[in-house]
């Protein structure tokens, strides 16, 4: 006859049997399911036959912040209660009351009270989370929509690269989004208002395209998680059981100038389905704000294959890497015909890790931003794969339509945490880069000479970056007219068009600058871009 089940000193508000999986094999993902809808201090019980989760699940606690109320061992059972964030004991249960007159009948109950005291069996309120979502069909589009015109962008075009710093408001509003605690009608009339103040800042400072600031995204790629079926935000900090050296990670993570435990990452657990779009909604929104073009940043689709293969969790659905990213390019392709058959003028695609891929392994730094957290091989062979994705989702598109943004680390203003190194490595893979412009990082010494990329084709507009981001103080008009007659000295005025060096809020939580720093720099590019043209009444 089995033993009585064990007491636990506190009734959890969720729980979950997490059986054999360990923590590499998908069991934070199911944590991370049930402990993201409690309320902070709320209690969510774990139960595993896993022996080695006795010693992860702490580790993870405390690189995430939450908090192991107890643990126990009964048999091959471990019994955990977890805390989101620092545990709230519930309050005392009320003294009782004096018995009633008349006094009470033999039939009446002797039940323990619900509450802090033992754990309640019969009539258990704690709330029923649902399982995994079951595997989705793979649905493609059976024809992509054709491009709607849109204007020519003038040389000089000022713009900026995709993000804006996101009011304090709408980082709540995020979160609580994220944790399912905001529905998604008001989460969406929040980021509304968030996107009316970064469009307007743009057009205050005059800039020539806008975008909407990426104002309902946590960060630059992983937003995707938390559209796309089958795949799963998780936080950085989560990812610790699937690196090479758990404690090494720990330590970067803690050195590094980023909320990690608040940056979050797509982890697929399924496959792939687009029943809703990415970003096209953002651009809808911000046309009814004005008639200036409108330029959307996407993920690319190396970037994306890098950040979601995780060996043990994404090996469920996909047997390789590579049949993962052949559904990342079909989402992908599917948003960036649909965004440009809604009129917008320039679809941007991602992919900072290529300068990771070519400088990573020489600086020995670690650029999770940039997704090095997955699986790589031979620089030669990824570069390869990285152009062949980048290929396949703009076959048949227009190029003068596309553009390609890298850079080397945009999550903290210390230029030393970032990578290091010329264009040189990547100028063949930028030469044969399916698109017509190349927004590119310039400002910053990381970058090197401006003239390694003299000899990219002619047919290639360069998004030349004029603005540092991470530096606090506003670059002079002067200062920046230098910036734009030099790029001019090398491409010719055709071929120029001017940027910051990334975004200024690549991370929701993480800014590289103000609103006020980021649209003071704006304004500036745009003077200067005048001024080279020829002055204020030039075309």
């Amino acid at each position: 006859m089995a033993a009585a089940e064990p007491d636990l000193p506190y009734v959890a508000d969720a729980a979950f049997d997490g059986g054999d999986l360990d923590c590499g094999s998908g069991l934070l993902l199911l944590i991370r399911r049930h402990i993201d809808p409690l309320r902070p201090g709320r209690l969510l019980e774990l139960r595993s036959r896993e022996k080695s989760v006795e010693e992860d699940l702490p580790a993870w606690c405390r690189m995430t912040g939450n908090e192991l109320v107890h643990h126990a061992r009964h048999g091959d059972e471990h019994v955990f209660l977890v805390a989101k964030g620092a545990f709230v004991p519930p309050p005392p249960p009320p003294p009782p009351l004096p018995p009633p007159l008349p006094p009470p009948t033999a039939a009446q109950g002797s039940e323990a009270i619900e509450g802090g005291g033992p754990r309640a069996r019969a009539g258990d309120t704690r709330v029923a989370m649902p399982a995994l979502a079951p595997v989705q069909p793979v649905v493609m589009l059976a024809t992509l929509p054709p491009p709607a015109p849109a204007p020519a962008l003038r040389p000089l075009s000022v713009m900026g690269v995709g993000s804006w710093p996101r009011p304090r408001w709408m980082l709540q509003a995020m979160h609580a989004r994220l944790e399912g605690r905001l529905d998604d009608a008001e989460f969406q009339a929040t980021a509304d208002d968030a996107v009316r103040l970064a469009v307007a800042a743009q057009l205050r400072a005059g800039v020539d395209v806008v975008t909407d600031g990426e104002q309902r995204r946590d960060s630059y790629a992983s937003f995707v998680g938390g559209r796309l079926d089958n795949c799963q935000l998780v936080p950085v900090t989560d990812l610790l059981p699937y690196v090479e050296d758990p404690a090494e990670f720990e330590r970067e993570l803690r050195a590094l100038d980023v909320p990690a435990a608040k940056v979050r990452h797509p982890a697929v657990f399924g496959l792939l389905s687009r029943a809703r779009p990415l970003a096209r909604h953002e651009a809808a929104f911000v046309r009814t704000l004005t008639a200036k073009p409108v330029k959307v940043a996407l993920p690319g689709p190396y970037l994306l294959t890098r950040t979601m293969w995780m060996e043990c969790v994404s090996d469920r659905a996909y047997a390789t890497r590579e049949a993962l990213a052949a559904d990342v390019v079909r989402v992908l392709r599917e948003e960036v015909a649909e965004l440009l058959a809604d009129g917008v003028v320039l679809v941007q695609l991602d992919e900072p890790v290529l300068s990771e891929i070519v400088f990573g392994r020489a600086s020995r730094q670690r650029t999770f931003m940039c997704g090095a957290l997955g699986a790589r091989r031979d620089p030669a062979e990824e570069l390869a794969l990285a152009a062949r994705l980048l290929a396949e989702v703009t076959a048949g598109m227009p190029r003068d339509r596309l553009a390609l943004h890298v850079c080397r680390g945009n999550w903290t203003p210390d230029e030393r945490a970032a990578l290091t190194g010329d264009y040189a490595p990547l100028l063949p893979f930028l030469a044969a880069a399916p698109v017509g412009t190349l927004v590119l990082e310039a400002c910053t010494h990381r970058a090197g000479a401006l003239e390694v990329l003299a000899d990219l084709p002619s047919a290639l507009r360069i998004g030349v970056g004029v603005l540092d981001q991470k530096a606090p103080r506003v670059e002079t008009v002067d200062e920046v007219v230098v910036r734009i007659e030099r790029a001019v000295q090398v491409f010719g005025v055709e071929r120029v068009l001017l940027n910051p060096d990334c975004g200024f809020a690549t991370f929701a939580d993480n800014p590289i600058a103000s609103a006020d720093v980021a649209e003071a720099k704006l304004r500036v590019a745009v003077e200067a871009a005048r001024r080279v043209r020829g002055g204020p009444g030039a075309a």
